[in-house]
């Protein structure tokens, strides 16, 4: 086999392996950055694209995000790979925590005050076990409420750098090409032929 270690991992190397990876926990977010980054569509496309994926990473409508994103993509003419792309922002270590969010500014938003304070592990087995009749008022409706303030927020958010963040980088990635051909940078004002 081509690329297999020499010397076969113990459990507990597969163990730390497998919580700590040996090129870090960064490493996953910096390729999807650098993915989009390298996107050939226009910046506004691309950033539009990203704001779809975070705005759908907010809803509680799991196992639908991508879908959601695409929809959304297309209709703002957004990059569809940009958008599946960002919604990895709710992932298994966001998830909880996004829920939660969007469930307790959707209860403030609604004026409504739960008697006991609910956990994410609880909101979870709510959403499992609940038929929609009895999870639409409780916990679905304040969780659209909080989504659709805490979604909208993120892509403003996501959209406003990532359309920098592209714009920036296809400029310094045109200087150098230019640079390495030999040829004069025009900037914004200069019209000449």
């Amino acid at each position: 086999m081509l690329f297999r270690r020499r010397k076969k991992p113990s459990w507990p190397d597969r163990l730390r392996e497998f919580f700590w990876p040996r090129k870090g926990l960064t490493r996953p977010a910096r390729y999807l950055a650098k993915r989009i980054l390298r996107l050939s569509a226009s910046p506004h496309a691309v950033a539009a694209g990203v704001a779809a994926g975070a705005f759908s990473a907010f809803t509680p409508l799991l196992g639908f995000h991508v879908i959601l994103a695409l929809a959304l993509a297309y209709l703002m003419a957004g990059n569809l790979l940009a958008a599946a792309l960002a919604t990895t922002i709710a992932n298994p270590l966001t998830i909880p925590l996004i829920a939660l969010a969007t469930f307790r500014l959707g209860e403030a938003m609604l004026g409504i005050q739960s008697a006991e304070a609910i956990s994410a592990s609880e909101l979870f087995h709510r959403l499992e076990h609940l038929e929609l009749s009895e999870l639409w008022q409780p916990v679905l409706k304040p969780m659209l409420v909080g989504a659709g303030i805490l979604g909208t927020s993120a892509a403003i958010l996501a959209y406003c750098a990532t359309r920098f963040a592209v714009r920036s980088f296809k400029a310094r990635r045109h200087a150098r090409l230019a640079s390495a051909a030999h040829i004069p940078v025009l900037s914004r004002g200069d019209h000449t032929l």
